[in-house]
């Protein structure tokens, strides 16, 4: 019996051990069970509401105003209709940041039929995470439904799980479902631009803090999830300049082999983000490190490698100084075209080939920088003096007095810059294949300096970069920018006569200058939503004053119209009554004049009409009267007649009845003959 006492004591006390374990571990990691590891693939993840944070936007200096027009009407069209609408991913991430967004994602409670039915112009796309394209104001918004990930949820088994959060309101809950699916913890804060208020469920703007970048799950499971997420993580840190945690640096190494899977068009897509937006020079630099670069662009993957090996400092590296210099001049907000950066890699690639002097390479770039080859020739003699330190690309400078002999070697250059752009449209140049379209319109951009250079003359009227037509591809535009950089690179700074231009767009890129003009553009914006109510409203009004006019009219007519086929009516009566009154006796011939004379009194009330009645009642009475008038007059005459007929027969009456021997009646029959013929 005692050693039953001790064998249970001693269970009870490894049972208590093994609970303070269990509890200290999850002190430790009160997110994350002790059972998950790196290497396995099953996770359970605890749910701590506590962590939750609403906050005020406006902490972060985060306005209504930095919202372009375009997203708001999104945002008010579905927020009228009574669903729920938030701006959520990238754009939260950068108005905290103080950053241009590049784009607003938008993410309601309404499914992706009913967003389709609000807008004209709306398209959904995507068959694995289903999206609607609304194009709105000349720009595209994106939105997505809580309904979709909700749907996933059920029909798709994860590796991973959440324990479902107690206390919490149905709107959260909503909220922190939709945020676990996503990538990182900077990418799943939710922006409610109604009520100001910012909702973090995962602890992203502590990492914005701390300029980490870290998965919302364990990376290798994230990763293996979508293997697109890890070129996505580098374009994220190289734009923000975010450190990748040690759990995302060890996947990243250990499953990019997975990356070739994705098909052309998506790394195609993933490589234009990071070398058109700003950031080419650190992602360049970041898909080296983790020999991605190899995949993408071969060729300057050996580059670097070779360069790295001989020289590590940055400065003598030809390729990251072109791209440093194309990053001082694109941003999210201004991005250009793919057609810029493929003509970069391409030049870069002819001149490591095959090495130029530099003063050819000077006036290469002067002359696409000035658009005239006299121009150009004459700033590069002017402003070409030392050698370049680029090796291997640079083979030496020496000034070439003959124009002719110039031209020859510039048009030369153009010609290698072109064979290797139709390179890059290879299967073997790597990974990511540029499309064969983006190559022709390279070349044929840049044949302006091979068919007759000397004669080339596009002289610009400004030294200001149009963004718009950047961003569209406008050769012009294109070969300006790109004559920019090369210069830039070659003089070791700014281009000598831009200083005025920089300092001019240094002010315009000044937080003050850009509030002042969001301002000044809302206020243009509600004057001229002012104008144009007004504008509605005198147009309304003259329509109706129009309207009214014609109602009149047609008021005015009818009653005349009316008029006019009663009185025919009655007329028509009237003729017809004496029509009849022919073949009656004389003994009722007064009392029927009488009665005819009354008729013709009713014809003065026929002719009223509404608008008589309000303007012209004493021109009515006066109608009457005279009616009345004349009617009296007609009968009298008519009955004198009449009685004269009657005085002068009535004595030759018996005359003719002895003679002829007829009857009364037929004497009243000739009679109501004459009295007939009389009365016409």
């Amino acid at each position: 019996m005692s050693t039953f006492v001790k064998a249970k004591d001693c269970l009870f006390s490894r049972l208590k051990s093994l609970t303070r374990i269990q509890r200290f571990n999850h002190t430790l990691h009160p997110q994350i069970r002790p059972e998950t590891e790196m290497g396995s693939d099953n996770f359970t993840q605890e749910v701590n509401v506590s962590k939750w944070k609403k906050v005020d936007a406006r902490m972060f200096g985060i306005h209504r105003s930095m919202i372009p027009q375009y997203s708001w009407d999104v945002l008010n069209i579905l927020k009228h209709r009574g669903y729920q609408v938030y701006l959520v991913g990238g754009c939260v991430r950068d108005l905290i940041l103080k950053k241009v967004p590049k784009d607003f994602d938008v993410i309601t409670t309404a499914n992706l039929k009913e967003v389709k039915k609000e807008f004209r112009r709306c398209v959904i796309i995507g068959k694995r995470f289903p999206i609607c394209q609304v194009h709105i104001r000349g720009s595209t918004v994106e939105v997505s439904s809580f309904e979709t990930v909700a749907k996933q949820d059920e029909g798709t088994k994860k590796v991973y799980s959440f324990q479902k959060p107690h206390s919490c309101d149905k709107e959260d809950l909503v909220r922190w479902r939709n945020s676990m699916h996503r990538d990182f913890t900077v990418n799943s804060l939710f922006f409610d631009p109604f009520s100001n208020k910012i909702y973090d469920y995962a602890n992203g703007i502590a990492d914005l803090r701390s300029s980490k970048l870290r998965t919302l799950i364990p990376s290798h499971l994230s990763f293996k999830e979508d293997c697109a997420r890890m070129l996505r993580g580098l374009r994220i840190a190289a734009r923000l300049g975010l450190s990748l945690t040690k759990d995302t640096e060890t996947a990243i190494h250990k499953l990019s082999p997975s990356i070739e899977k994705l098909d052309q068009f998506r790394l195609l897509l993933e490589l234009n983000y990071m070398l058109s937006y700003g950031a080419a020079e650190p992602s360049i630099c970041l898909l080296h490190k983790f020999n991605l670069l190899e995949m993408f662009l071969p060729f300057h993957a050996s580059y670097l490698n070779e360069q790295t090996s001989k020289a590590p400092a940055q400065n003598c590296k030809m390729l990251m100084k072109l791209l440093f210099n194309l990053d001082k001049l694109v941003s999210c907000d201004r991005p250009a075209h793919c057609n810029l950066w493929v003509g970069i890699l391409g030049l870069h690639q002819a001149l490591v080939r095959n090495p130029q002097d530099a003063f050819v390479i000077w006036v290469f770039a002067s002359v696409l920088y000035h658009g005239k080859w006299k121009e150009g020739v004459g700033f590069a003699r002017e402003h070409a003096k030392g050698l370049v330190k680029f090796f291997p690309e640079i083979s030496g400078f020496s000034e070439i007095e003959s124009d002719e002999e110039l031209a020859q070697k510039v048009t030369k250059l153009t010609s290698l810059v072109q064979d290797c752009v139709i390179a890059l449209t290879e299967r073997d140049s790597g990974l990511v294949v540029v499309p064969r379209r983006v190559g022709s319109d390279v070349c044929r951009m840049l044949n302006v300096l091979v068919i007759d250079i000397e004669s080339y003359e596009r002289k610009r009227q400004s030294l200001l970069i149009d963004y718009r037509s950047l961003g569209k591809g406008n050769p012009d535009e294109i070969r300006f920018v790109l004559g920019e950089i090369v210069l830039e690179t070659l003089s070791g700074g700014l281009v000598p006569g831009k200083e005025k231009v920089d300092e001019e767009e240094k002010k315009h890129q000044q937080p003050e200058f850009i509030e002042k003009n969001i301002v000044k553009q809302q206020s243009v914006v509600r004057k001229n939503r002012k104008r144009g109510q007004l504008e509605l409203i005198e147009e309304n009004q003259s329509a109706v004053r129009k309207n009214k006019k014609h109602h009149l009219a047609t008021l005015d007519s009818e009653p005349k119209l009316e008029t006019a086929k009663k009185q025919k009516l009655v007329e028509n009566c009237l003729t017809f009554k004496r029509e009849q009154a022919i073949n009656k006796p004389m003994a009722i011939v007064n009392e029927e004049c009488q009665q005819i004379s009354k008729e013709h009194l009713q014809v003065g009330d026929v002719r009223e009409s509404p608008k008589g009645e309000r303007n012209t009642a004493q021109g009515n009475k006066l109608e009457k009267e005279d009616c009345h008038s004349l009617v009296v007059e007609a009968i009298s005459k008519n009955i004198d007649k009449r009685k004269q007929v009657v005085k002068r027969k009535s004595s030759t009456k018996a005359l003719d009845v002895d003679k002829r021997g007829q009857s009364p009646g037929s004497s009243v029959t000739k009679f109501k003959t004459d009295r007939c013929s009389a009365h016409y």
